[in-house]
């Protein structure tokens, strides 16, 4: 994809991957579109970066996505880059008495949320480029998040399908599969000793010149590297403890 001169939408870009990007494609003179559930945030965002427009919106709700779709047809029918990036992660066991709820909040957000969007923003003659954010747990899952693993795996599988079937509509789908990174992911504390966003972000930006469409950084690029052996010695040494 073209770095600059494009209008994007980043889904959950208020916060953690989803600022980084928001970040640094606005100093790469984009046109940058961000939506998220809480309006105190998006609006801080927008307070440090006047050119970002914002939309409340929550990604769980079928009937908001389909009157996000709405607002930038009418309003920003020359959006060409989306970016599914919204996503919640819940460290739970599936013996916990709320974990069904939980899980189903996982999915809608996770899994029904950018595959609606797809759906939807597809129709946009203008796009030309679809951003899906996978994990480095898409390819070995970590039990104490079993429902995010899954989650995150089924994405990294459409995002496949979608490279695929979109060839034919000159749509470009680029995976950016991220590692546990210092953000609140999760709960806050949890990641505070994993590498910081900006690190993640100037990496997957090399990449992105290079024209790669899977973008991978440090757990993440050895996870997508690596063959059943090594993949089944990485899922013990994670859940050793569970």
């Amino acid at each position: 994809m073209k770095l600059s001169n494009n209008k994007i939408l980043i889904t959950g870009g208020a916060s953690g991957i989803g600022l980084g990007l928001t970040e640094r494609f606005t100093k790469e003179n984009n046109k940058v579109i961000i939506c998220g559930r809480r309006e105190s945030v998006l609006k801080e965002v927008s307070d440090k970066f006047p050119s970002v427009i914002t939309k409340v919106c929550d990604l769980s709700s079928s009937v908001e996505r389909e009157m996000l779709y709405i607002w930038i047809e009418e309003e920003h029918p020359d959006l060409n880059v989306l970016v599914n990036n919204a996503g919640i992660q819940q460290w739970m066991a599936i013996t916990d008495n709320n974990f069904y709820q939980r899980a189903k909040e996982e999915i809608a957000i996770n899994i029904e949320a950018p595959v609606h969007l797809t759906s939807l923003f597809i129709k946009l003659k203008s796009l030309n480029t679809i951003i899906n954010v996978t994990s480095g747990l898409s390819f070995v899952p970590l039990t104490k998040t079993p429902v995010y693993s899954d989650t995150k795996a089924f994405f990294h599988s459409f995002t496949l399908s979608l490279q695929h079937v979109l060839k034919e509509k000159n749509i470009e789908v680029i995976e950016l599969v991220p590692p546990a990174l210092n953000t609140d992911l999760g709960g806050k504390g949890i990641h505070d000793a994993a590498p910081p966003v900006s690190d993640f972000i100037v990496s997957i930006f090399e990449q992105l010149k290079q024209g790669k469409t899977q973008l991978t950084f440090g757990f993440s690029e050895t996870m997508t590297k690596a063959g059943p052996e090594d993949l089944q010695k990485a899922f013990v040494r994670m859940n050793i403890s569970n």
